[in-house]
């Protein structure tokens, strides 16, 4: 496997269209982008030079560096840019000085993010229609 990975401080368009064919086509989420879009770093790492996985960074409070919309393109699953997406974003709240990072997790692949080290805390919520958790890990 071959990548490249870029930050961009703005919604770029390669983001846009993984969390699309992700979030919205694949998963059926309708309120996918908002203006918290506005307010983080946005992460795509491109598998030969095609836009393949997706994630952002929010700035760190108290600490804590909210992560999250990790997403991978379907024809790129397998190839764990998913959990290189993760480690990417930890690089880059460790280097914003934060101490743990968090995320809302959709509970069907909770699993995935315990093997990177996060573990859930609170109750299950529903964001639209799909329980998530709340998920932390210290730095």
């Amino acid at each position: 496997m071959i990548y490249e990975y870029k930050f961009y401080s703005t919604l770029p368009s390669e983001a846009k269209l993984i969390r699309t064919e992700v979030f919205v086509e694949e998963q059926g989420f309708k309120n996918e982008f908002d203006e918290s879009d506005n307010l983080c770093l946005h992460l795509v790492l491109f598998e030969n030079g095609i836009p393949a996985a997706a994630g952002r960074i929010f700035p760190p409070e108290n600490g804590v560096c909210t992560i999250g919309r990790i997403a991978v393109r379907k024809d790129f699953r397998g190839n764990k840019l998913g959990a290189e997406a993760v480690r990417l974003l930890e690089e880059n709240a460790r280097e914003l000085g934060a101490e743990r990072t968090a995320l809302s997790a959709q509970c069907r692949v909770t699993g995935f993010y315990e093997k990177l080290g996060y573990k859930t805390s609170g109750e299950v919520y529903n964001d639209e229609f799909c329980p998530h958790i709340h998920m932390e890990k210290n730095l």
